[in-house]
Parts: structure tokens; C-alpha cells; sequence
């Protein structure tokens, strides 16, 4: 998938694997300008993983691309585990992974999920933030999370129903549960369908021209069961921002620069998220897309996250 507008393809020029405790080790990486601004980005899901093309969002003769995948996502270990799996166990890792690479403080970037992770990470550790690159606004909320269940419904009717009709009549009061009972299930027989009907309704959301190369990749097998465990893991427990809700706790944010980035139809999280969040942010400013979705691939939310991303050059990372 060649996304015009992003910088050219590089490696990673370090790489690593960081036990965080007993049970979990992420994967990290590092490319671009190894004595840059450093710049971390948080995947999306919870459960997604930043493949070779989020390296390419950020100017790499400016910035030190820091890359990891979350607790049982992506490359790290053990792939969708749920214990000892929360937020604050991400905002966490977030902070060894910090000073095991010896950063001082970075940009915070993130999108969807990613969104959530960097903003409540920011609130708990305001100091080591420069400043905050969100886009597809997620915040947590029961609300925000029932607009993922529903919003298809309108939209793309085919796919919500197909997402629905795949449990039973008797389940479908509750589709968090239902679905968590299913893919938690022991037996494949049970889980695997399960696990197919979630990716393929979250990749129905993902872009407002529906691709089929981003739907595939949904539902990589693999990728779809850490995805799809990961996401009713957090779902079911209101993202574990219950004691921190993410707009109770702005104040915290009033001095960090940020710049939000959301498609104008984005059905996976609302627009009005991406509004409200702002108002409660004076640093901050929201650059709307229109025309566009909820993915970063999408080219015109592409162009706006590396022009977002190239702004922020001109900020000064020593306290």
C-alpha cells in the first residue's frame, strides 16, 4: 500500500526487545536521526502494532523515530495476553521504555488507541511530554466505545448487520459480551469465527473509502486474534480510565502544544471527540480532514499528520 506525501522507506537503525516484568517484553526500534528530537508513536487498537510505514510520517533527518508495540500486540511477547494488561500498565512501560533509551523528554504521536495511551500517558507525566500529535480522537468513554459498536449501523448496514447476525439472537443485547465470550472461548471452533466477524467489522471502519488492502490486513490471522482479544480486554473495562477520565483531567495539558488531527466522517471515533477534546485544551489546535476516515493511510490524513509532524520541528525539547 504506497501512501503518496510520506518520506522515503528507511530501517530501523536499532532495535530491541525490553522485559517490563515477569511476563511481558515489547519490541522497540529506532530510526531516523539518531541524535534528533525524539518522537514516540503509539499504535493504535489497543492491540495494533506500527508496521515499517509509521516510520515514515516523521522528517528522519529531523527526528529520532521511536517505535514500540504494546503489551501483547505486534512483535512483542507473549502476543495477546491480557494479564497483568492495562492502561496503566502501558503509561508504565512507557516510562522504562524511556529510560532505557535515555530520553529526556519526547513528542508524544498516536492515533485512535493511540490517541487515548498518549493522552492519559501525557496527564500522568506531563513533564517528559514536548508536545502531543493525536489523530482519530479515542477517548476512552462508554459513549466513545458504543459509537464504535454502533456507527456502522447507518452507514454500512451490510457490514453492521454481518457483525450482529454472527451471534446468536439471544447474545446480541450485549455485543461487547457476546463477542468477549466467544473469542475468549477455548475451543477454535468457537473463537476463530468470532475473531474473523470482529476484524472484519473494525476494518469496515477504518477508512471512508473502504480498501481492500487495509481490511487484509485486519484480517491477517494472526494479527486479528491478538486484535480482536486486545480490544474486548480494554473495551469491556472502559479502557481502564475509570479513576483518570481522560477530559477530567486536562488541566494537566494546559501547557503542552498540541495538534489533533480527525477525519470529518470517521466512523471507528467520532468527530465531535476530536471538537470536544480541544475546547478543553488551550495549547492545542484541530485540524479537521474533510472527506476522510479514521485511518492514517487514508492520503488526505496522511498529508495532514506529516504536515502536523513537520510543524512541530520548531520545538524546543530541553526544559
Amino acid at each position: 500500500m504506497e501512501i503518496p506525501g510520506l518520506y522515503p522507506p528507511i530501517e530501523p537503525f536499532r532495535s530491541g526487545m525490553l522485559g517490563v516484568d515477569a511476563l511481558h517484553s515489547l519490541y522497540w526500534e529506532e530510526s531516523g536521526n539518531p541524535d534528533g528530537v525524539p518522537i514516540v508513536f503509539l499504535h493504535g487498537g489497543p492491540g495494533g502494532a506500527g508496521g515499517p510505514a509509521v516510520r515514515r510520517f516523521y522528517d528522519p533527518a529531523h527526528y529520532r523515530i521511536i517505535v514500540f508495540h504494546q503489551r501483547g500486540a505486534g512483535q512483542s511477547t507473549p502476543l495477546g495476553e491480557v494479564q497483568q494488561n492495562t492502561t496503566v500498565h502501558l503509561i508504565g512501560d512507557m516510562e522504562q521504555l524511556r529510560l532505557h533509551l535515555s530520553v529526556e523528554r519526547w513528542i508524544v504521536a498516536g492515533g485512535s488507541w493511540g490517541s487515548t495511551l498518549a493522552l492519559a500517558y501525557a496527564q500522568m507525566w506531563p513533564g517528559r511530554v514536548v508536545a502531543l500529535l493525536v489523530n482519530g480522537v479515542f477517548l476512552g468513554r462508554r459513549i466513545d466505545i458504543e459509537w464504535f459498536l454502533q456507527a456502522a449501523r447507518d452507514f454500512f448496514p451490510e457490514d453492521w448487520d454481518r457483525f450482529v447476525e454472527h451471534l446468536p439472537i439471544a447474545e446480541r443485547t450485549d455485543l461487547l459480551a457476546g463477542y468477549h465470550a466467544r473469542i475468549f472461548n477455548e475451543d477454535a471452533d468457537v473463537a476463530e469465527p468470532a475473531v474473523k466477524a470482529w476484524a472484519a467489522y473494525e476494518g469496515s471502519l477504518a477508512a471512508l473509502r473502504k480498501d481492500p488492502a487495509v481490511l487484509g490486513q485486519f484480517l491477517d490471522p494472526g494479527f486479528a486474534l491478538a486484535y480482536s482479544r486486545m480490544n474486548l480486554h480494554y473495551f469491556t473495562n472502559d479502557c481502564f480510565l475509570n479513576g483518570r477520565p481522560i477530559l477530567e483531567n486536562m488541566q494537566s495539558l494546559s501547557r503542552i502544544p498540541g495538534i489533533v488531527v480527525h477525519g470529518r466522517y470517521d466512523l471507528a471515533t467520532p468527530y465531535r471527540s476530536a471538537v470536544r477534546l480541544v475546547q478543553d485544551w488551550p495549547a492545542a489546535r484541530l485540524v479537521t480532514v474533510e472527506a476522510a476516515g479514521h485511518t492514517r493511510y487514508e492520503a488526505a490524513i496522511a498529508a495532514a499528520l506529516v504536515e502536523a509532524s513537520d510543524s512541530l520541528r520548531s520545538v524546543e525539547v530541553r526544559a
